[in-house]
């Protein structure tokens, strides 16, 4: 064996160690030959912006830009190796509720494509098992309800969970959920985590593995560990949060608060037809959830609230997605408001409405939309 042939053998060498040390350390080999580190920290890790960014936290960009920039990330160019089966561990109702959860995602995000919900749903159940998100199935679809950074699923917190759905689409989407939550694996999106619509262009999809495209949507494992199916090592245990039902007319409702309110103070007032969702403890600053378009009820509510305070304020929705858990509100709080009332130091009140809710009130009350 020549001299040159041992250098040879021992720089082969070399790198394989280097490569099991890099995979143990979660670093990759880039396509030039550097090693990068993998994920962040898991307070770091990069949200999930669908469709479009999520609350308006990325910039706006053109939707040919964001195409040509997407199609100049090239996919990755190893073998996608497909997810493991989920498996199930949890009682009937738990069976139920993540369901009903994986079958609003994959209406909501992907209409009613077949790929499309199974590639959606794909990710979901993904991201269960995950050490980096929640660990039930309705956890992962409404997680970041509760933050003013947004939602990981947009439509969980734009107004979406409005929308109507037919009797045929619901079934088609729950079978689809079935089949997924016993055991069916969509191949072709690997152990995907994100994705997003080839019309936008987030901050951080060159930095994640594009495995593939399924109708408009690309997704993304990350590099390094947390990509590889070891990574999902989460097992399933139920205790799915009971937070959709579905109501006549194909709708899903929210069955209760999403965001993680503080108590309310013992002193809190019972408003009728709708409830308080949060209070400050001066009373000055409240959150409520109303019981329907009856404006009368609204205010009479809000003076309630406000007692004999000098200074006060009232807001109100019915979709408790949309409610924050404090002040500011997001950008999706402030464009689905549907009720305001202030009241200033002297005694004076401003009360405005969701017009397009509310019975029309005057011109001059009804809340602007351009807020």
């Amino acid at each position: 064996m020549t001299h040159y042939s041992r250098i040879a053998i021992g720089a082969g060498v070399l790198l394989v160690v280097a490569t099991v040390i890099a995979a143990a350390l979660g670093l990759e080999r880039t396509r030039g030959g550097k090693v990068a580190l993998s994920a962040p920290p898991l307070d770091q890790l990069p949200g999930l912006p669908v469709q479009a960014p999520v609350l308006g936290t990325e910039p706006a960009i053109d939707a040919d830009d964001a195409r040509a920039r997407n199609a100049g990330d090239p996919f990755f160019s190893g073998t996608v190796a497909p997810a493991p089966p989920f498996r199930f561990s949890g009682s009937p109702q738990d069976f139920d509720r993540a369901r009903e959860c994986l079958a609003l995602a994959a209406l909501a995000e992907a209409g009613g494509a077949d790929m499309g919900q199974r590639a959606v749903q794909q990710v979901v159940l993904n991201r269960v098992r995950h050490p980096a998100f929640a660990k039930t199935v309705c956890g992962v679809v409404f997680e970041g309800a509760d933050r003013q950074t947004g939602c990981q699923f947009s439509f969980t917190c734009d107004g979406s969970l409005a929308r109507r759905y037919s009797d045929e689409a619901w079934a088609e989407a729950r079978q689809r959920a079935d089949e997924a939550l016993r055991g069916a694996v969509f191949k072709p999106v690997g152990n995907a985590t994100h994705y997003h619509t080839d019309w936008v262009y987030p901050a951080w999809s060159s930095h994640l593995v594009k495995l593939a495209q399924v109708d408009t949507h690309l997704f993304f494992r990350w590099p390094g560990f947390w990509g590889t199916p070891a990574a999902m090592r989460i097992g399933y245990r139920g205790g799915e949060p009971g937070l959709i039902t579905p109501e006549a007319g194909g709708r899903a409702a929210v069955a209760a608060p999403l965001p993680s309110f503080a108590p309310l103070p013992p002193d809190t007032p019972k408003v009728a037809g709708g409830r308080v969702a949060v209070r400050d403890p001066s009373g000055r600053g409240n959150f409520i959830l109303l019981g329907g378009a009856n404006a009368d009820q609204a205010l009479a509510n809000a003076r309630k609230l406000c007692g004999t305070l000098a200074t006060c304020r009232v807001m109100g929705w019915t979709d408790p997605a949309l409610i924050p858990a404090a002040f500011p509100l997001s950008a999706a709080a402030r464009a689905g408001l549907q009720f305001s009332y202030s009241r200033d130091p002297e005694g004076r009140e401003i009360v405005l409405y969701d017009c397009h809710f509310f019975t029309r009130q005057a011109a001059e009350r009804c809340i602007p939309r351009a807020r």
